[in-house]
């Protein structure tokens, strides 16, 4: 008996939301901006159930992927058709695209735990406590822009992991890596000065 309720549940949220996107291709605003708001929750729940590995800002960056999809080829639909099947094949392969991309994030990140920084006494900067700031300066201007911005967020204004992953658009682990590398160029740099 559970099963058939579930089977009559589906049945019911096939022909609501059908019916939804039936009058969204008519024009109906009002109609297709309830289908996208009935759907941004059903998404976020299917999202973090099969991909429970992802944080809640990655869920929100894929439930936003599907509705963009969904929003693209809402022409594609036949409404003679299923919805759900149309609507699950999109989730599909927004999801295999979203695996795709973070294995291949993940492949070229390092996790690293390092507590890298200059040397710095109460009274003078970061800049200052290098024996030559305007040689350290000049080494810093010509880092790659990711290794630049890393270390100015965090070396040298002390910014935290999180607020500069934040500013950055960065993960923190890719800040990290940043850092490293940074500093391994910087000491190469700056070993003869």
């Amino acid at each position: 008996m559970p099963s058939n309720a579930r089977m009559d549940d589906r049945a019911s949220v096939e022909r609501y939301l059908a019916g939804l996107m039936r009058a969204a291709q008519s024009g109906d605003r009002p109609a297709y901006s309830l289908l996208l708001r009935d759907l941004t929750g059903r998404l976020r729940r299917i999202v973090r159930s099969q991909r429970s590995f992802l944080g809640d800002a990655d869920i929100e960056d894929v439930v936003q992927d599907v509705l963009l999809s969904v929003h693209t080829a809402r022409a594609s639909w036949d409404p003679g058709r299923p919805f759900l099947p149309w609507l699950f094949a999109i989730i599909r392969n927004r999801l295999a695209d979203t695996a795709r991309q973070y294995a291949r994030q993940k492949k070229h990140e390092v996790e690293l735990d390092l507590d890298v920084t200059f040397l710095a006494d109460d009274t003078n900067g970061p800049l200052d406590a290098y024996g030559d700031p305007d040689a350290l300066r000049a080494a810093i201007e010509r880092l790659p822009a990711a290794q630049r911005t890393a270390i100015e967020m965090l070396k040298l204004k002390q910014w935290s992991l999180k607020d500069a992953a934040a500013a950055s658009g960065s993960s923190i682990s890719a800040l990290k890596v940043s850092v490293h590398r940074a500093m391994t160029s910087l000491r190469k740099t700056l070993k003869d000065v």
